[in-house]
């Protein structure tokens, strides 16, 4: 089936649905309201590009048939006007006509963990993960950290937290991978430049209808919150120790005071790293054929370096190094995130080609 056949069942089911959602109160609505958002961009895309190409059938009739040389030079940069947006158009469409990656509409789990470089490795780590909550903070999401451990000089040896928020998946789906950070670090005094590295693991939010968890398979402990709890954290049994046997996952859940709360966090993140690991597993069966894919999307592949002296980031999948190191490391991320979207939406598109 051709675009514009598609384009036209879009249409034609776009119509449908708002016939039965001005029929009244029709079974499905929440199903129908969702059908709904997902075609509206594709309709109207599709509404302008022949709106454009009725504009250049009319430009070239009077190109054609008109003799006055004022209204044929008009409609020549018209023509051409119409031409570029139509283009334009096209090319958006056979992107929106894409298949959509059935986990761009979840939640995102971040998971930093400090790498080779001792403190200075946690203390990069630690501005990662302030990177990322300033990102989630311009985009308006929501940002909870699921678990954390810090050093005692402000470093993080590891933190997992989530991100909230409509496409977050979609938009940082690409930041997994080995960052290198290039800096005099703060702990030493001799004004060297060091080397050092944290590695960032993407997770999508696992429902509990995307994962069964047999109570069979786990054991939770629990005990005292360890470390600067405050308010009281510290002196009950709120910490929650949760082990899953089939695969060795442990997960120590103190962030919050209750240990309900931090129960429920620990099993979230379970969750999360069980489906993840289902969906490695595919990502692996189709490791041969990742035309959908910026880099090789293997956890151990240098994404990017951050270069202090030089205020560079450089995106080494991309080949692309951007000279604003300081509103990057604030949460300006999007000229190398949405570079990252418009190769992965290059590659898929290759590859129906």
């Amino acid at each position: 089936m051709d675009i514009f056949s598609r384009l036209d069942d879009a249409k034609a089911r776009y119509d449908d649905i708002n016939a039965q959602l001005s029929s009244g109160n029709p079974e499905g609505i929440t199903k129908l309201l969702k059908e709904q958002g997902e075609l509206e961009p594709i309709v109207s895309a599709y509404d302008d590009y022949k709106s454009f190409k009725a504009s250049e059938r009319e430009a070239k009739e009077i190109i054609e048939n008109e003799k006055d040389k004022e209204l044929v030079n008009m409609a020549k940069e018209e023509l051409a006007e119409a031409k570029k947006e139509s283009e334009r158009l096209e090319q958006e469409l056979k992107i929106l006509l894409l298949p959509k990656d059935p986990l761009d509409d979840k939640n995102i789990i971040f998971e930093i963990r400090a790498g080779a470089g001792g403190e200075e490795a946690a203390l990069f780590a630690a501005s990662l993960f302030r990177m990322y909550s300033r990102f989630a903070e311009r985009h308006g999401w929501k940002t909870e950290t699921l678990s954390i451990d810090e050093t005692g000089l402000g470093g993080i040896k590891e933190v997992e937290f989530m991100i909230c928020g409509k496409g977050a998946y979609s938009i940082l789906k690409h930041e997994g991978g080995v960052h290198r950070v290039q800096r005099v670090p703060e702990t030493e005094s001799g004004g060297r430049i060091h080397t050092s590295t944290a590695t960032v693991a993407i997770m999508p939010e696992a429902e509990e209808v995307d994962v069964s968890i047999d109570e069979k398979d786990y054991r939770i402990d629990v005990m005292r919150a360890s470390g600067n709890g405050g308010q009281c954290v510290n002196t009950t049994d709120s910490a929650v120790r949760l082990t899953h046997y089939p695969t060795g996952i442990v997960i120590y859940s103190q962030t919050e005071k209750s240990q309900i709360q931090n129960k429920a966090k620990a099993f979230a993140l379970l969750r999360a790293k069980l489906y993840d690991i289902e969906i490695q597993k595919q990502h692996d069966e189709l490791a041969g054929n990742r035309k959908s894919q910026v880099g090789t999307g293997d956890r151990s592949e240098k994404i990017r370096t951050y270069n202090f002296p030089q205020g560079r980031v450089t995106d080494h999948r991309l080949k692309l190094t951007i000279y604003k190191i300081d509103a990057f490391m604030d949460g300006e991320m999007e000229e190398i995130t949405d570079a990252l979207t418009a190769a992965d939406r290059a590659a898929a598109l290759a590859g129906e080609a």
